[in-house]
This record gives C-alpha cells, sequence and structure tokens, in this order.
C-alpha cells in the first residue's frame, strides 16, 4: 500500500538530485529513518518567495547566487522570471548561465582576479561589474582594451560603504567612502565607461531606515560627482522570516512591502526616481525553501548531539544572529521515554557532528524534555548559506535531497526553536 505520504521518485536534476517527494518533513523522517542529514527542499515556497520580490520591486531582481547556487534553486528561479543573477566566481557565471542561459549575468564582486575579469569578458559576455578602488579599474580596462572591445557597453558600479543595523555588516570589507566613491566616477566617466552606484546595507536587514540612509549617502556621492549615473544597485539584506521568541519580545523584522515603500520614497526624495534601479536578493528569497532533518545521536543530559552541525548545514546558526524554528520528530520505534514530559520545553545545548570541540552552536535548541537518542529535529528556513557553506571537513557532507510541499510552518506549530542561553538574565555563548 503506498504511503499518502510519499510520492514517486523524481528523476534527478542538476548536481544534487532530488530523490523523493513528501507532504511534509515529518513524513519524510518517518518513511525514510534517516541517520544521515537530509535537505527538505519546496520549491513551491521558492516560486512563491520569488514573485513576491519581482512584484514588490519595480527595478532588475539579481538573484545573488552566494546565498544558495544549488542547480534546483536557480532552475526554479529562471522559471518563475528571475533573468538576472548576481554572480561572484567562475563557478558561478557556469552555474547561473546553466539555469538561465539568456540570462544577465552582474558580477558584482568589488575585488576580482584579473583572469577572472576576463573570462568574464569574453567568456560569459558580462558587461556590468562593480568596485570600489581604481586599481580594479586598471585592471578591468586593460582587459577591455586588449579584447577591443567597446568601452561604453561596460557599466562599473562604484560600491560605496554603508552602515545600518543588520545581522551581518558588510562594509568593513567593501565599499569606498563618499569622497572617493566620486573620484571613482569621475575616472570611469572619463573613459568612457557608463557609471553605476551601488551599496549594500548588510545581511538580514532589522531597520527598513538602513536603506534610506544608503540612498541618501549615493546621492551625496552623485552630486559631488556630477556624472551621469546609469543605474542604481540597492543591494541585498532584505530580511527573510525566521523564529521568534515569545518569552523575550524584540521590535519585529521589518515587512518586505514596508520596507519597498521606505526605499522607493527615499529614491523619489533623493533625485533616482528616473535611475533604472538593481537589487540583488537573495535570503528573503530562497531561506523558507529548505529544512533538514538530523537525527539525535545522543543525548546526555542538556546536550544533544546530532549528524550536523557547523561544518555543514548550520553555519549561519552557529553566529548567533539568526533565531531558526525547530520542530521534534518522535522515533515511533522508542516506546520509553526516560525522563521529562512532552509537553514540557527546555533549552538543549547543540553539537555537531564533527570529531572537534568548535562544532557547538551558540544557540541552545528549546524542544520538548523528551528528545532523546535516535529522535529527529527538523530545522526550518535553512536555505540561505546553509548550503553554500558547507564543507567535507572530518568527511562529513550532507548532500542528500527529498521535496516537500508544506511550507515547514504549516500545520502543527513547530515545538521548540533556537535562541540565546540566558542565566541570571544574562546571554551565554558556547
Amino acid at each position: 500500500m503506498t504511503d499518502p505520504g510519499r510520492a514517486s521518485h523524481l528523476e534527478p536534476s542538476g548536481a544534487s538530485a532530488v530523490r523523493e517527494r513528501f507532504a511534509d518533513g515529518r513524513a519524510a523522517a518517518l518513511a525514510l529513518r534517516p541517520d544521515q542529514p537530509v535537505y527538505c527542499f519546496r520549491p513551491t515556497v521558492l516560486a512563491a518567495d520569488a514573485r513576491s520580490f519581482l512584484k514588490a520591486f519595480p527595478g532588475k531582481t539579481a538573484y545573488a547566487v552566494k546565498t544558495n547556487g544549488e542547480p534546483m534553486v536557480l532552475d526554479v528561479l529562471a522559471r518563475v522570471g528571475v533573468n538576472a543573477f548576481d554572480v561572484a566566481s567562475p563557478a558561478e557565471f557556469a552555474a547561473a548561465r546553466a539555469a538561465a542561459p539568456g540570462a544577465e549575468l552582474l558580477y558584482m564582486h568589488p575585488v576580482k582576479a584579473q583572469s577572472d575579469i576576463r573570462l568574464a569578458l569574453e567568456q560569459y559576455g558580462i558587461r556590468v561589474m562593480s568596485l570600489d578602488h581604481e586599481d580594479e579599474v586598471a585592471k578591468i580596462l586593460r582587459i577591455v582594451r586588449g579584447l577591443d572591445l567597446d568601452p561604453h557597453d561596460l557599466t562599473l558600479f562604484v560600491r560605496i560603504a554603508s552602515k545600518g543595523d543588520a545581522a551581518y555588516e558588510l562594509s568593513k570589507k567593501f565599499g569606498a567612502a563618499p569622497g572617493h566613491a566620486a573620484e571613482l566616477l569621475e575616472r570611469i566617466h572619463d573613459l568612457g565607461i557608463r557609471c553605476g552606484l551601488c551599496f549594500h546595507v548588510g545581511s538580514q536587514v532589522e531597520d527598513a531606515l538602513t536603506y534610506e540612509r544608503a540612498v541618501a549617502l549615493a546621492a551625496e556621492v552623485r552630486d559631488a560627482a556630477r556624472v551621469p549615473i546609469a543605474a542604481l544597485d540597492v543591494g541585498g539584506g532584505f530580511p527573510a522570516p525566521y523564529a521568534a521568541d515569545p518569552r523575550r519580545p524584540a521590535p519585529p523584522m521589518p515587512e518586505l512591502d514596508g520596507i519597498m515603500a521606505r526605499l522607493m520614497a527615499a529614491v523619489e526624495r533623493f533625485g533616482f526616481a528616473d535611475t533604472p534601479l538593481v537589487a540583488e536578493p537573495g535570503r528573503v528569497i530562497v531561506a523558507r525553501a529548505f529544512s533538514v532533518i538530523a537525527r539525535v545521536l545522543l543525548k546526555k543530559g542538556q546536550r544533544l548531539y546530532i549528524n550536523d552541525g557547523i561544518w555543514a548545514s548550520l553555519s549561519d546558526s552557529w553566529t548567533g544572529k539568526i533565531v531558526l524554528p525547530v520542530r521534534h520528530i518522535p522515533d515511533p520505534a522508542r516506546h520509553l521515554r526516560r525522563t521529562g514530559r512532552a509537553d514540557q520545553i527546555a533549552p538543549f545545548r547543540i553539537y555537531g557532528a564533527t570529531c572537534d570541540s568548535v562544532d557547538v552552536l551558540s544557540r541552545p535548541f528549546y524542544l520538548p524534555e523528551t528528545v532523546d537518542t535516535g529522535d529527529w529535529i527538523e530545522i526550518g528556513h535553512i536555505g540561505a548559506y546553509s548550503l553554500s557553506l558547507r564543507t567535507h571537513f572530518n568527511g562529513f557532507y550532507p548532500d542528500t535531497f527529498v521535496e516537500v510541499d508544506a511550507p515547514f510552518e504549516a500545520g502543527e506549530a513547530p515545538q521548540g526553536y533556537a535562541e540565546p542561553e540566558r542565566r541570571m538574565g544574562v546571554d551565554v555563548e558556547a
């Protein structure tokens, strides 16, 4: 008899093959009883979140491939109408082009190898790049002249250092100060190359005003340079929904519609209304599209050793900046539970699978007291960066995928969540 929660095998698509299809993560765990981590891919959720962003943003949407470059992800995005990709390396050039042969590739890494610049211009036909230093201009110009390209076919975006309220701040590594940025624009314009302005306010923005301040800074640079601006790239940072702790109220994460309203008001107010816009969303599009089913290898009191960790799917959680929703899936083969009550939630420190002492999450998972060896934990909303950052360290590399229909948050509420542990009112990190 066919399991109603389980569908037939799917044909592989891309480097990582989706094996089977299930109604939800619980059905997948109970049917497969996996001893290795299993990724639950939700193409319907991915498509819906991508369409929501395309509808909300009036300019060109260039998906940031670094967030999650799995072929199955890029295939879905291409099918729903994403026709531009923010790429940062030859591997990302190839992945995006394979999924969407006619899509535009924007090479928005500010610091590039000269050989990669040549590859981008000569083999991939890329004509949009970013930079934040005059040496990058020289590298690009050398290749342009060597290939005898028309400089006016290129658009070089000068990246401005802009600080904001976000979980991950990026301006310490990239971006030119306003005066330097204006000088770069003048130099690029004098070379006959079209000029753009870009900024990146950080990942998982926590305050919608961050975009307003960045647009105001871009206007300051534009006015100082006094050159035509071909486009304004507002970067990424658009936040994805994660979990929240009802016992520790915090300001709500800004909604996408609210962020867009403030952003477009700033674009109008600072004189960019007629300037073409570009955005580089990643997390907001792909975060909800994946969860991972991990198994509890061992329970030691309030410590759970699982078969995943910071070197695999949980690097984003390791930083302590993201609160992940989690769901307990008891092993039905375990008839006796040694301790605790299923209706009582308790904090458990999470240890990863690798044989090193660093593989510990900075945030505990709050789960039913009865969680035990052999049970599974489904960890939701891990689509952004988790797959991109997994490693082969110690020989552990999760790479099994199933397709799941229901969103992680559908149906019964998650039984737990990850949050900072508190002792005597003080947050405790690992």
